[in-house]
Order: C-alpha cells, then sequence, then structure tokens
C-alpha cells in the first residue's frame, strides 16, 4: 500500500529529512547527477496554481538538496546508546516506552502519529515480532490491530493463548510513510530497543512475522518461504520465521503452512499440539 502524495508533499518530506541529517551533523550528500536533474524539473505544469506561484516553490527546494550535493559519503549516527536498564522489570519496560517516544534518530520520528513500542504481558514466554507499525498502528499507538491484528489474536488463541498472555512489537517503532520497509538506518537505530526489550522480557520463543522481520533479525535476504519452518536465534532466542497475517489475508492457501510453524513453536513451548 502507498501513500497518494503530491509532489510538492514529496518535496516536503525530502526537505524534512535534509534537515535533520544536518541537525544530526551531516554536511555533505553524495547524489547522482541524473537524480539531481530530476529534482530540478518543474513539477507545476500538473499543479492547479498560477504559474506564478508554481515557479516560486520548485526553485527553492531543489536548490538546497542541490546545495549539500558532494563527493563525500554521508556520516551516519552510531546505533542509540540505551542508559543502564533498572533491575525492575516494569521500569524496565517503562523506561524503553519513553525512550522510544522521545527518540528523534531517524527521519520516521517526523511523519509519526503515534511511536508504537508495544504491547502484552511482562512475563510472556513467546514473543510476536513484526517489522514496523502501520497505518492503525500509527493512529492507536497500538501493535498489530485492524484486520491483520484480528488474524493475529485468533492465531494467538488457536495456540492457547491470549494476547494479554504474550508480548507483541516491531523491530521499527514508528511508521514508515506509505507501510515501506524500514531503511537499514532506520532499523540500526531502532534495533537496540528491540533488544533491550527481549533482555527485559527474557522469552523462551520468537516468531517473526513476514520476510521484512526475518530478513532483519537473521541479517539475510533469503525469501521467507525458506526461512520459515525452520529454528533460528536471535540474541540467544530461538525463534521461528513465518507469515506475515497480512501477507496471510491476500493469500489464504498459505494459512496451512503457517499453521505447521506455529505448530512447532507449541512444541517448543511444551503446549499440546492438536
Amino acid at each position: 500500500m502507498s501513500d497518494q502524495t503530491s509532489p510538492y508533499e514529496t518535496l516536503e518530506r525530502i526537505e524534512t529529512r535534509l534537515k535533520h541529517m544536518l541537525r544530526m551533523g551531516v554536511r555533505y550528500l553524495d547524489a547522482e547527477a541524473e537524480a539531481l536533474q530530476r529534482l530540478r524539473r518543474p513539477i507545476y505544469a500538473t499543479q492547479t496554481q498560477t504559474p506564478a506561484s508554481a515557479a516560486a516553490r520548485p526553485s527553492t527546494r531543489p536548490a538546497a538538496a542541490a546545495q549539500t550535493s558532494a563527493p563525500q559519503q554521508p556520516a551516519s549516527l552510531p546505533p542509540v546508546q540505551l542508559p543502564p536498564m533498572p533491575d525492575d522489570r516494569e521500569q524496565a519496560m517503562r523506561q524503553v516506552i519513553e525512550l522510544v517516544a522521545q527518540c528523534e534518530r531517524c527521519p520516521l520520528h517526523a511523519t509519526r502519529k503515534n511511536t508504537v513500542p508495544g504491547a502484552g504481558s511482562l512475563e510472556a514466554e513467546l514473543v510476536f515480532v513484526g517489522e514496523a507499525p502501520g497505518r492503525d498502528e500509527d493512529i492507536q499507538g497500538v501493535p498489530f490491530v485492524g484486520a491483520a491484528g484480528d488474524l493475529l489474536t485468533k492465531m494467538i488463541a488457536a495456540m492457547g493463548y491470549t494476547r494479554e498472555q504474550v508480548f507483541i512489537c516491531n523491530i521499527c517503532k514508528c511508521r514508515p510513510p506509505g507501510n515501506r520497509d524500514p531503511q537499514p538506518d532506520e532499523i540500526e537505530q531502532c534495533e537496540p530497543y528491540l533488544k533491550r526489550q527481549l533482555q527485559i522480557l527474557k522469552p523462551k520463543v520468537i516468531v517473526a512475522l513476514g520476510r521484512c522481520a526475518a530478513q532483519t533479525l537473521l541479517q539475510s535476504r533469503t525469501p521467507i518461504s525458506r526461512l520459515r519452518g525452520k529454528w533460528h536465534e536471535y540474541e540467544g532466542v530461538p525463534f521461528m520465521p513465518t507469515f506475515h497475517p497480512a501477507y496471510l489475508l491476500r493469500d489464504a492457501t498459505q494459512k496451512r503452512l503457517c499453521w505447521e510453524d506455529l505448530k512447532e513453536v507449541m512444541r517448543k513451548l511444551g503446549k499440546p499440539v492438536p
């Protein structure tokens, strides 16, 4: 799914990202000549506005991008350094929630409505991890809502749990625009929060929901069809990749394979398998 954005909205997002990088100390960007040429093209031809006002806007914003271009690689921020973890589990998770709410280390903070740190039991033996919040999650601040969330709730119930007995979260805590995959720099800044959550929860098993989550945790480009159904490990915790609920809504024929994956998880946790 992609957002319907106007050219000016696209330029606004570019400007927001450039300003954020400037605040973070980035002074140069490496841009191809063809990309710069596209930025210089007039965009007012398709807009319902006067030529005078239209001509004024595109002439300044692309110039800002061009001025930052130079044959140097952009500096990247190091991953966030989290403060010491409180001994109390509830305080430790509250600390993560507050740090996520204040985080501005990647451009996603500029377009989010709410951060989505995660939800569930602090005693959970089972953690479900997706890649990032979607539109509904961004609005509500809760992971896995809407139709995909309803299906996940049914999957959890079929395993003998409720949503309140497990923990559900994402690798990235802010929604990428248009529900695109998170970018590597966004994952790098957000993954420490996930690792801290797993330190707090100490789950017995992780279920990675979907291609992006599984590939990110494994640092692999292997298709989800080959990753699923096999045990892997992340941060010392066994984890099982399976299909994302949103994908299962599009292709119900894959539900049988997903159920086989979840039954393997049940066996690992000592749950009765139907």
